[in-house]
Parts: structure tokens; C-alpha cells; sequence
């Protein structure tokens, strides 16, 4: 991406995001990638740089081990290795052994299912394959400490056996000449020491020439002498010889070894590199979870559709101090390419304008972004800023000339892939002049298709936004009341710069500010205050909308709770008649069995009795004592359609049923406890209590 100026990138304040991201660093790779941080202008970089930090992100928020907690900085090792003749030490190996330890674990790490489920951070190892040959080489020679194995040649075991030998020879020597000349008190209270490689003892100054041997040397009072006793010189002659021996072969063996790993040297440095990459992965990840970032939408039209963003500084500073950061929200696409942003001073205009540069930078640059995910950010491959105060002593240009050369600059290099931004369009000149040529400039740039954001106090600007397609009006919120800044954008209407509000809550005046009141225009007056009370009335119905709001919300939670309860209660009404037609099915199941049982039982008396006539008898009896109560509940539902039964005394006239046989008939007369009853054409006499008392239906 091109940037005007040069310093755009410290105007927007991009340096300290690098500085940022370069802190959570821990490799030199990945600090010098965040030192250099690119701002692509191709959607396939971006999206997969974006995808790497969301996919590591979601890792460290979930706790998800990764494999690398090695910090590597194996450039000179990695050089030394591409050179034909050196040498890598103990300690240079051991660093590459971790290397390919932390590849090894990384290559594991990424199975089949992580490689699909984490397809981004997978494309750092694509291309790449895992040697375990370099493992064993090293493994093969050094130990964990970094010191030559003796198993790593034949001759270097055999050395270091003869070693082992003469020092423990040497030893047995030495030991019997410190305490013969121990109780000869000769000895000094150090007794022995080395001196130029070689044991020696240390005696009295005045007996040096009474121990044979070399004299190597003498403390700094004069009063101890060091003496090697003839009796191990030749032992630590042999011992020399050895140790001699031993280096050149440990020299042989790591130069056999570093000729043998440069044969993996490009490999080696492809493994560096993912190193560093996976460590420059995790910078951003953990930058984004301390700014609270999200993976917007990347698009390749130029397009700004931000959803609750915020300045990341700005909400890294209200963290610290407790501070409640407001969000901004603003589209700007091919009907609406620039927004003209009004409003009192001090009220987050400039914020407002950098923090759409700066979040478009971070996501050109890889870096997820403090917004809403369903955000969307197109590509810029131009990225133009004026802010602030650009007067310059060394060309002789005044602030406003030098404006106008950026505005000159803006409007010949721009085109429909330029996002631009300044601050205080026309200023510097005379209202009305500066005003004009604000105008001009916006039209330009507009007819350029250019994207952009333009602060301004310029009622001619809010006016031309108003009615210029493409070109829209947007205000920074002011409450009037406690004369404060909301520093909340709302797009689509002016906003007013509340010049006289501030004037009053600065403590100016009242007299000063009266008299500055009948000066201006008085048409210029009226449109500002009628700016100034329609923000204050939108204001009054976003409030009474977010009331409206929820109490939506609530009545939606309600009516779901009131579906619970029905659901719930239907549930209970279905299981309640399950319950009775199970009941039902239960008792005909126990009467069949019971059926079964009594035909069994009657089926085993037939064959066993002689009186066949009785069994047959007693099971005609059964089946139509059945047969009746089928014939009985059927004649009680004809009777029960067409009759109902009444309380009260029984009294000649009345209709009566008889409970056994259910027939119905009138009664004559009462003889006691009895009654005569016409059943047809013939009466009856029947006992009082077989007798129930009836009244016909009325029919419907």
C-alpha cells in the first residue's frame, strides 16, 4: 500500500502498533518481521495472515497446547553452516538439536484432523517435510549437556579409557607424596594445586629445594612454593599427551558432524523460519486478545462497513484507567464514498477518522481488529491523510498553502482504490474562501470515485453533503445539558459545533457571549441552533428507541416462557391419558389371562371327568356370562342415551329401571319394601332396592 505522506503511518499512530506487536515477540525473526510489518494489497496474503491469527487465537482462548515454546535465535549458527569448514561447538548443537526437536513436535502436532481444522497455520509447514536423520546425528554424537559422547568414535572411547587410567593412577601417586611430605610438615595449608595444566603441591618457600622436581611457580608473598614432584611428571606427561589427544579427536568428530548436518542446511533454515513464523503467530494472537480483536470480512471492492469498532490505543488506555471506550459504526460503499463529519471540538472527530485509517492499516498489515466479525474491509491500494498542522519553515509555505499542496496532490493521484482522510477541510484561509475551494476539492475527489473521511466546521460543506450524491453528512453527539461530548458518530445528518455551549460551560462571559450572538449571521445563527436542537432530539428518540427495545425483548422473553408452560402443560395432559389407556389395557390383559386360565383348567377337567355334559355346562356358563356383560354394557349405553337417573323417593307414576336386568317400567303401586312395576303389558313386583328412579332426556 501506498502511503502520503511518509509519515502517514505516525499520524495514524501504525508505528505504535508495531511496537506493540513487537513487544509480545520473543524470537528475532518475529521481532524483525513486526519492525517491518507489510501492508498487502492482495486478498489472498491478507486473508491468510487474518485466518493464522484467528485460528492461534482461538487456541490460546481455549487453552489448546501448541508446540512452540522454544525461542530460537539460530542465525549465526545456520550461516556457519552453509560455510564449507567450520565448526559448530557443543552449545551450537545442542540449539539445533532443539530446533529439530520443536519441528518434530510441531509436525505431530498437526495430524490429519488439526490440518483441517486449522488449515491456516497448517500452510507454515506445507511444502516442508520433517528429517529425523539430524535428530539421530546429533543424538549420536552429543549429550544433553552438549559434551561429546565417548561412544561417538572408537579412538575417543579408547583415549578417554587410557585417561581415566593414568588420572586415577596419578591420583593413587600424588596421594602418597602429599602425605609423606604432609608429616615431613612441608606441605603450606593449601597443600596442592594446578598449575599451567599440571597437579602440583604446594610447599614452604624454604624447603622447595629439598622436594625434588619443576618448580612452577610461587604465591605472591613468597612463602609458598609449587613444586611438581618428579615422581608424576611422567605420569602427567602421559596425561597430556592424552588430553591432546582427546581434543583433536573431539575436534575431528564435530567437524565430521557439522559436514554432515550442511547437508540439511537449507532444510534446517526452512525449519528456523516456521519457528519464527509460528512465534510471529502468536505475537498477533496475543495482540488481539488484549485488544479484543476479532477476523472481519476481507473483500476486494472497496468498501468500509465497520460494526462497533474502536480505536485500539484508545481501549487499551480506557483498560488501564477504567474508562468505558464508545464505539463507532460506519459504512461507506459505491452510493455513500464520503462522509463529511461535523461537531464541536474535542467531541472524537479526529479519533473518529484515525481509528478508520489505523484499523485499515492492521487489517492490510494481517493484524485482527477491535470490531464486530460481521464487519467488512475492502482493499486499498492507496492510503492518503492530512491531519493537523502542516506549515513548513524550510519551503516558506504558509499552513494553508501547504494544504493546498496536499489537497493538490490528493486530487491528481486519486482513484477508486485511494482511502482518504482529512482533518479540517479548508482551514487555514477565510471562512468563506476556504469554504469554496473545500467544495471544489470534495467534488473532485468524489468525481475520482475515491473513499474517504473529512472533518469540518463549514456549514457550506455539511449543506453540499446534504444534497451531493455519493457525499453524506455525519455528527459527533453533544449533550446540551451537562454540556459535555458523547463522542458517539451518527450518520446521515450534520451536526453543529456548538460554539456558544462550550463558550458557557468554560465559564466565558455572559455578556461577551450575548454580544458575539449579534454579530454573526443571522441566518448562519439560526441554522446551527436548529442543527443543534434536532441532534438534541435525536438523542431524545434513541433513548425512547432503546426503551422501546427492551421492553420488545422483554415481551419476547414472556411469550417464550408462556410456550414453555403450555408446552409443558400439554406434555402433562398426553402422559396423564397414556396413563389411563394403559390402565385400561392393564385390567383387560389381567381378564384374559384370567379367561385363559379358567379354560385351560376347564379344558383339563373335561378330560378327566366322565360327566361331560357338567364340564360343557360350566363352560357355556363362562362364555356367556361373558357374552351377557358384552350384552348388558350395551344395553346400559342405549338406556344411558336416552334416560337419566334422578335422587328421590320412589312413588306410584314414576319411571323406574331395574338395576339387574335394565329394564324399564312404570310403577302401579308400593306394598312395603316392594313395588309393583309394568314392565311391557305384564306387572311386577320387585324389591325397592333393585329399583332405580329415571327421568327421560330432552331431546336437543
Amino acid at each position: 500500500m501506498k502511503l502520503y505522506p511518509e509519515s502517514a503511518s505516525v499520524q495514524l499512530e501504525f508505528d505504535k502498533i508495531k511496537k506493540l506487536l513487537f513487544d509480545k515477540c520473543r524470537s528475532d525473526y518475529a521481532k524483525e518481521k513486526a519492525d517491518n510489518l507489510r501492508i498487502h494489497t492482495k486478498k489472498e496474503f491478507i486473508e491468510v495472515e487474518l485466518k493464522q491469527a484467528h485460528e492461534y487465537k482461538q487456541l490460546l482462548e481455549n487453552g489448546i497446547y501448541f508446540p512452540n515454546e522454544y525461542i530460537l535465535n539460530l542465525a549465526k549458527e545456520l550461516k556457519l553452516l552453509s560455510i564449507e569448514g567450520a565448526m559448530l561447538i557443543g552449545e551450537q548443537l545442542i540449539s539445533l538439536r532443539k530446533l529439530a526437536t520443536s519441528i518434530e513436535k510441531i509436525f505431530r502436532w498437526f495430524d490429519q484432523e488439526r490440518r483441517t481444522s486449522y488449515e491456516a497455520l497448517a500452510l507454515v509447514i506445507q511444502g516442508v517435510h520433517y528429517e529425523k536423520k539430524i535428530l539421530e546425528l546429533i543424538n549420536e554424537v552429543i549429550d544433553e549437556t552438549g559434551v561429546v559422547k565417548d561412544s561417538a568414535s572408537s579412538e575417543l572411547q579408547s583415549i578417554r579409557m587410557n585417561l581415566y587410567r593414568k588420572r586415577n593412577e596419578l591420583r593413587r601417586v600424588f596421594d602418597k607424596i602429599v602425605n609423606r611430605l604432609n608429616k615431613q610438615g612441608y606441605l603450606a595449608e593449601i597443600e596442592e594445586s594446578f598449575m599451567n595444566g599440571r597437579r602440583v603441591v604446594a610447599v614452604f618457600a624454604e624447603q622447595k629445594r629439598t622436594v625434588k622436581g619443576v618448580l612452577h611457580g610461587e604465591s605472591d608473598s613468597r612463602r609458598t612454593a609449587f613444586i611438581e614432584p618428579e615422581e608424576t611428571m611422567e605420569l602427567n606427561n602421559q596425561l597430556y599427551e592424552l588430553e591432546h589427544a582427546e581434543k583433536k579427536e573431539i575436534y575431528r568428530i564435530l567437524k565430521q558432524l557439522t559436514s554432515q548436518l550442511s547437508t540439511y542446511s537449507y532444510l534446517l533454515n526452512q525449519y528456523h523460519t516456521i519457528v519464527g513464523e509460528f512465534d510471529f503467530i502468536q505475537a498477533k494472537a496475543s495482540f488481539a486478545i488484549s485488544i479484543k480483536a476479532e477476523y472481519p470480512v476481507v473483500s476486494d471492492k472497496a468498501i468500509v462497513h465497520l460494526v462497533n469498532a474502536s480505536h485500539p490505543l484508545l481501549l487499551l488506555y480506557n483498560q488501564r484507567t477504567g474508562k468505558p471506550t464508545v464505539p463507532l459504526s460506519i459504512t461507506l460503499d459505491q452510493d455513500k464514498r464520503i462522509l463529511v463529519i461535523s461537531g464541536p471540538n474535542a467531541g472524537g472527530k479526529t479519533v473518529t477518522l484515525k481509528t478508520v485509517g489505523l484499523l485499515q492499516m492492521m487489517v492490510q498489515s494481517g493484524l485482527l481488529v477491535p470490531v464486530h466479525p460481521s464487519s467488512q474491509f475492502g482493499i486499498f491500494k492507496q492510503l492518503m491523510i492530512h491531519i493537523g498542522d502542516t506549515q513548513s519553515l524550510e519551503f516558506e509555505l504558509s499552513t494553508y498553502s501547504s494544504h493546498l499542496l496536499s489537497m493538490k496532490h490528493f486530487m491528481e493521484t486519486a482513484s477508486g482504490k485511494t482511502l482518504f482522510f482529512i482533518d479540517e477541510l479548508g482551514s487555514g484561509s477565510d471562512p468563506n474562501l476556504g469554504g469554496a475551494f473545500a467544495e471544489v476539492i470534495l467534488e473532485e475527489l468524489a468525481k475520482k470515485h475515491a473513499m474517504g473521511i473529512v472533518t469540518t466546521h463549514y456549514l457550506n460543506l455539511k449543506v453540499m453533503a446534504n444534497k451531493t450524491p455519493g457525499i453524506l453528512n455525519g455528527a459527533m453527539s453533544f449533550d446540551e445539558t451537562n454540556l459535555m461530548p458523547l463522542y458517539k458518530l451518527v450518520v446521515g445528518k450534520p451536526g453543529s459545533s456548538y460554539t456558544f455551549s462550550i463558550a458557557e460551560r468554560i465559564g466565558l462571559d455572559k455578556r461577551l457571549i450575548a454580544r458575539a450572538r449579534t454579530l454573526i449571521d443571522e441566518d448562519h445563527f439560526k441554522l446551527d441552533k436548529l442543527l443543534n436542537r434536532t441532534e438534541q432530539d435525536l438523542q431524545r428518540v434513541e433513548i425512547k428507541e432503546k426503551e422501546l427495545q427492551h421492553m420488545l425483548k422483554e415481551n419476547e422473553r414472556l411469550r417464550k416462557e408462556m410456550e414453555i408452560i403450555i408446552d409443558r402443560e400439554k406434555h402433562s395432559q398426553q402422559v396423564e391419558l397414556l396413563k389411563q389407556q394403559n390402565k385400561i389395557t392393564e385390567e383387560r390383559l389381567v381378564y384374559l389371562k384370567d379367561m385363559e386360565r379358567k379354560l385351560r383348567t376347564m379344558i383339563i377337567e373335561w378330560k378327566r371327568s366322565e360327566d361331560k355334559n357338567k364340564v360343557v355346562k360350566e363352560m357355556a356358563a363362562l362364555l356367556f356370562k361373558k357374552n351377557e356383560q358384552k350384552t348388558v354394557s350395551k344395553k346400559q349405553k342405549q338406556l344411558d342415551s336416552k334416560y337419566e337417573e334422578i335422587k328421590g323417593e320412589i312413588k306410584p307414576g314414576d319411571r323406574v329401571k331395574m338395576k339387574k336386568n335394565l329394564q324399564v317400567g312404570q310403577v302401579l303401586e308400593l306394598r312395603g319394601k316392594r313395588a309393583v312395576v309394568k314392565i311391557g303389558l305384564l306387572p311386577m313386583q320387585i324389591d325397592l332396592a333393585d329399583l332405580v328412579l329415571i327421568k327421560e332426556k330432552e331431546q336437543n
